[in-house]
């Protein structure tokens, strides 16, 4: 059982940056890949991005390409979301989610261990 963490989160204005973290309790977490999701108010859980358990393959959905990074720590057990250049429309609950199989985030599938989420708000 994987327990994830999020923190970071907050209230930015549309152009700030913010940088969510992610801390697992779990000592395998190497071999974990790991992901990011959201959701906004009135709207269904998306995919943000994913990073594989060594780092090496990232995804990313095409709506934050170019202005979040996903990044990892495997030293401190904690996966890392650069958010810059942030939108009104990039508000919503981010969610941490781990998975062996990098596959289901290639396939947009439902990641088996998920965080309790972090509030990020941009304002216009």
């Amino acid at each position: 059982q994987v327990q994830l963490v999020e923190s970071g989160g907050g209230l930015v204005q549309a152009g700030g940056s913010l940088r969510l973290s992610c801390a697992a309790s779990e000592r395998t977490f190497s071999t974990f890949n790991l992901g990011w999701s959201r959701q906004a108010p009135g709207k269904e859980r998306e995919f943000v991005a994913a990073i594989s358990w060594r780092g090496g393959i990232t995804y990313y959905a095409d709506s934050v390409k170019g202005r979040f990074t996903i990044s990892r720590d495997n030293t401190k057990n904690t996966v890392y979301l650069q958010m810059n250049s942030l939108k009104p429309e990039d508000t919503a609950v981010y969610y941490c989610n781990a998975d062996q199989n990098m596959r289901t985030y290639r396939d947009y599938g439902r990641p088996d261990y998920w965080g309790q989420g972090t509030q990020v708000t941009v304002s216009s």
